[in-house]
């Protein structure tokens, strides 16, 4: 593996063979570009361009430019309940009652630390942020060889109550006419938003592939067919952990461990929103392995009961093995 400082905010590239991932610790350890299997692999607006992050600004109106970014201790912006009505079983430390929490978690907008750690398997590049409004380190390792990406996560619960999170990995892919995706068949789909289409409302429940409502039966594996212009938000509960897209003649993996990593969100937008209602409408899909559902903490905690909790001093690790191949 080969590493190049580039000047964009001070960036990095890290190289085996034809697979690259380059990194800019100043916006929150983004990653810009992955590139495997011969082509680029990650979605870049030509709406929002990279600048320096503003914390508790709105991410989508002013950080959405694309690429793929970590999101914790929430993805949806939300304040955390009171112990009191339908959350008064919660054990949910007085501390954090009534926090309130920005738009796509804390990381994106912090300058992360960045080093190069050089280990018996290679070369692994590190960010580290700090939380803010709690008290935790977060940590993503990046290893690439010739054939993959792997991203090695521990969280640490600096604080003395037990902590909350969701985590959600955001990776921004093209949606094309070409793209098909791959869940484990019949896998259960949950509904958390919809724009432009009809899959039952927040909370609605599918299978996988299909989603039938409103008397049309979709079929999730061609998303550009499915209607001319929609959007929606999907959550799979993930018993096998590898998901997939294929795009013209390459195909994308990820693969990981589903006893920590527990859920996959999955963003398709066929030009059915934007954060800027007069602009260009995207055209992105977001592919999210994540630990907890849906994007907002609160929800988590309350009607989904999916939220995930941190002991005070438990460190908790996961990995994603991102792959990537020609087809035939």
């Amino acid at each position: 593996m080969t590493t190049a400082a580039r000047p964009l905010f001070g960036s990095a590239e890290l190289r085996a063979g034809t697979t690259k991932v380059v990194i800019i610790p100043a916006l929150g350890g983004k990653i810009a570009s992955m590139e495997m299997a011969g082509r680029e692999w990650l979605w870049t607006s030509d709406v929002i361009a990279h600048s320096a992050p503003i914390d508790g600004a709105s991410y989508v109106e002013t950080a959405d430019s694309g690429g793929y970014d970590e999101c914790f201790p929430t993805v949806a912006a939300c304040t955390l309940p009171a112990i009191s009505g339908r959350y008064a079983a919660l054990s949910l430390p007085n501390a954090y009652s009534g926090l309130a929490l920005p738009d796509h978690g804390e990381l994106w907008s912090q300058s992360t630390t960045f080093e190069l750690k050089t280990l018996e398997e290679g070369t692994y590049a590190v960010c580290g942020w700090v939380g803010k409004r709690m008290p935790y380190r977060f940590a993503r390792a990046i290893y690439v060889t010739a054939d993959r990406v792997e991203m090695h996560y521990a969280v640490t619960n600096d604080g003395l109550d037990r902590l909350p999170f969701l985590w959600s990995a955001h990776p921004l892919l093209p949606l094309t006419k070409n793209t098909k995706l791959e869940f484990p068949e019949g896998a259960r789909v949950r509904v958390w938003a919809q724009h432009g289409i009809e899959l039952g409302g927040p909370g609605a429940e599918h299978r996988w592939p299909r989603a039938v409502a409103a008397g049309k039966n979709h079929d999730f594996r061609n998303p550009d067919l499915i209607a001319r212009k929609y959007a929606c938000k999907l959550f799979l509960d993930m018993g096998t952990g590898r998901a997939a897209v294929e795009d013209q003649n390459a195909r994308l993996e990820v693969s990981f461990d589903t006893a920590s990593v527990t859920h996959f969100g999955l963003w398709l937008n066929r030009g059915g929103w934007s954060p800027f209602p007069r602009a260009k409408p995207y055209y992105n899909l977001a592919f999210e392995p994540c630990i907890g559902a849906p994007d907002s903490l609160t929800e988590s905690l309350g009607q989904w009961r999916s939220a995930n909790y941190l002991e005070p001093g438990q460190t908790r690790e996961w990995t994603l093995t991102w792959r990537g191949t020609k087809l035939l």
